[in-house]
């Protein structure tokens, strides 16, 4: 017999006058069970309702009561003032309070420049690949492959560099990255105003890593290494063959073929080295 069968045919045979006393019955079996249930969900909704209030009073005392205009202006004024750590400051208050308005992803990339400005290369480059991951097509995201490879080509720089070292004698890699970093930029965004400006920037970045393979020869050359120093003569030549380290390479090469006794290997590069720069003077030295 099928349940509801059963409490019909049972209701049937109880006097009448009990009937209601079973429903009240069944009320407040329900009200016991759902009782509880209520009294946890307010909990809950008070609590959630809580916890929004103060996230909202926590927002209104970051900004203090100020607009994302009136933010990014003090930042600016500390930016210009040279006051680059207020100014970040400032700025991160904006992403914080007023992350979807315009100034905040502007504020994104005054961040990075203000870590730039601060020498601290490592959380410029990051700052600025996190804008261009996000905004790979945005009118400033230009600016920000520039700044990034001005980074790199900064990493390496010495104050001694206008001085006495020459960059191009010591770790590359900064260097390397530079010109990488200016090959991208112009090739992705060929009509920006910093292609220009990359394009003189990697004539300088060349040069130095000419520079660089040079040394390198030039050591392998005092250490007898000679196939090795040819090696790097030919690298540079084939690599950055319109660079002022060209034809003190093809003069080491000479050297290091006789070295080896290849006379009409180093014969031939006598001869490219005489056709293509007549009035050629070495000025380098080798150790004896």
């Amino acid at each position: 017999m099928a349940k509801s069968q059963f409490i019909q045919r049972f209701l049937s045979l109880v006097e009448p006058s009990i009937i209601p006393l079973i429903s009240l019955l069944k009320i407040q079996l329900f009200m016991k069970k759902i009782i509880p249930v209520v009294v946890l969900l307010s909990i809950f909704l008070s609590g959630c309702g809580s916890l929004f209030a103060e996230k909202k009073v926590e927002r209104g005392v970051l900004v203090d009561g100020q607009t994302p205009k009136a933010l990014y202006d003090l930042a600016q004024e500390k930016l210009s003032s040279g006051s680059n750590t207020q100014a970040i400051e400032y700025y991160e208050q904006i992403l914080a309070a007023y992350p979807g308005s315009k100034y905040a992803l502007q504020a994104q990339l005054d961040i990075a420049y203000g870590y730039y400005k601060r020498e601290e290369y490592t959380s410029a480059l990051a700052q600025l690949d996190d804008f261009i991951k996000r905004y790979p097509s945005h009118t400033s995201t230009p600016y920000a492959h520039y700044l990034r490879c001005k980074s790199f080509e900064d990493i390496s720089r010495s104050f001694l560099d206008d001085l006495i070292t020459d960059k191009a004698e010591r770790d590359v890699q900064s260097v390397k990255d530079a010109y990488h970093c200016y090959t991208g930029l112009i090739g992705e965004f060929p009509q920006s105003n910093y292609a220009e400006d990359g394009k003189a920037k990697l004539v300088g970045l060349k040069n130095a890593l000419a520079r660089h393979e040079f040394y390198v020869a030039q050591y392998y050359t005092n250490n007898k290494s000679n196939i090795a120093a040819i090696n790097r003569c030919k690298y540079l030549i084939e690599h950055f063959p319109k660079t002022p380290s060209v034809p003190d390479a093809l003069h080491l090469m000479a050297y290091n073929y006789d070295a080896i006794g290849a006379m009409k290997l180093a014969e031939d590069a006598r001869s490219v080295l005489n056709v293509s720069y007549p009035s050629y003077v070495a000025e380098y030295k080798l150790d004896n």
